[in-house]
């Protein structure tokens, strides 16, 4: 017989449970009605979707634990067979979600490399730079927080990519404008180095569309030698980015090549990859792919502009150049049009989403499928660079951008 005394502890720990259970089944519902009502095929995955809810709802009801119920979830969406579905346990999803972020910028960009946060570059002017920092600094900590416990937990979960892992890193690097960070590095010699940096606005100027909020998005363009090099983080501002590669194709009439850098580029509005692709093609009626959404086909055709480039170009790639950028760097290649240079792009061509589940899961889908002009899905396979070039800590403290320098290479072997 119980004793009397442990009764309430075991009431309470059944309503825990029924409560867990209860919010186990909620996420289940709204993952199976998130992908019956926005994948971009009618018959999800060509299944019979309310057979699959059928057959795994029970499972879920019958689940002993959280990471069992999380289980039957996962695999119900892997019935698809399609990328960017997954769900991202409670515990990943804070490690990567941008709390206590902002848009106050201390001016560093950074990357993963080889499991610790590394600056790959420091914008002129920012207060990073009038504190010393240098590319290759190991970043330990940012605002509190130790950044190896936060890539650590992400690489536990293969849903993560590079692109959220870095997003992640650099959030922990933001914060209120007007504010300070504490931060502490690794400098070239090992050394420690904490530091207090302002942040300030981001460098760039404010822009939107339609309903995404405004970013500061920059165009930088210079010449390396005889070679034109460009660089923007947006495919947005549509009006001032355009001119301005249009003015860079105007004044490389004796380039003997064309760098396009779109490392760390997430895309934005995929119209403007036809535009500026119009300005290194000579043919008309050539596509850099085709979109599938639900409702309607987006063929992305390109035709010359007034002034074409027709060097060598080469396009700079890695895990953070996503959707636009995929497009365009893809599509380019399969034309042969272009050489890509870098890493393995972050394979998120798709409009895709993360929300919170009501057990605090994440759940990742996507709402559209590409095909290359290839005929290759970028959607988690990404643009393969034709030449493979990977940031090293080295190489950056040596003041060296090992890409950059095998674009250049390639463009000096052009007859």
């Amino acid at each position: 017989m119980l004793a009397p005394r442990l009764i309430p502890l075991i009431l309470v720990s059944s309503a825990f449970a029924q409560a867990a259970s209860r919010l186990d089944l909620d996420s289940f519902e709204q993952v199976w009605t998130t992908v019956r009502d926005k994948h971009w095929q009618t018959k999800p995955g060509g299944l019979d979707w309310q057979a699959i809810h059928d057959e795994y709802r029970p499972r879920v009801e019958k689940a002993a634990s959280h990471d069992d119920a999380r289980a039957v979830i996962q695999e119900m969406i892997g019935r698809l067979k399609q990328s960017h579905f997954a769900i991202i346990p409670a515990v990943v999803y804070s490690a990567i979600d941008d709390e206590g972020g902002g848009p106050g910028t201390t001016g560093i960009d950074a990357r993963v490399l080889h499991g610790h946060a590394v600056v790959t570059s420091v914008d002129p002017g920012s207060p990073a730079e009038k504190l010393g920092v240098q590319p290759g600094w190991q970043i330990e900590r940012a605002g509190g927080r130790d950044l190896k416990t936060t890539i650590d937990q992400a690489h536990s979960n293969p849903a993560i990519h590079e692109l959220q892992l870095t997003r992640a890193v650099l959030a922990r690097l933001s914060g209120p404008i007007g504010g300070t960070l504490e931060a502490s590095f690794l400098d070239a010699s090992g050394q420690a180095v904490n530091l207090t940096l302002a942040l300030t606005a981001p460098r760039g100027t404010l822009s939107g569309f339609g309903n995404l909020p405004a970013q500061s998005v920059f165009f930088e363009n210079k010449k390396l030698g005889s070679t034109a090099y460009v660089r923007f983080n947006m495919f947005l501002d549509l009006p001032r980015v355009m001119a301005s590669f249009q003015q860079t194709i105007e004044n490389c009439k004796a380039c003997d090549g064309l760098i396009i850098d779109l490392r760390g580029n997430p895309g934005g509005i995929g119209g403007m990859a036809m535009g500026m692709a119009g300005f290194l093609v000579d043919k008309p009626n050539q596509r850099l792919g085709t979109m599938y959404l639900r409702d309607s086909t987006l063929n992305f055709v390109v035709n010359p502009r007034a002034d074409v480039f027709s060097g060598p170009v080469a396009v700079l790639v890695d895990g953070c150049s996503a959707s636009t950028s995929e497009i365009f760097a893809g599509g380019l290649k399969d034309l042969g049009r272009a050489r890509v240079f870098g890493t393995l792009t972050a394979a998120a061509a798709l409009p895709s989403a993360f929300e919170r589940l009501p057990n605090g899961d994440g759940f990742q889908y996507a709402v559209a499928n590409y095909i290359s002009e290839g005929g290759q899905p970028l959607e988690g396979l990404g643009v393969t660079p034709d030449v493979v070039v990977e940031l090293t800590r080295a190489a950056l403290l040596a003041g060296h951008d090992p890409v950059i320098d095998a674009a250049l290479d390639w463009i000096k072997r052009k007859p």
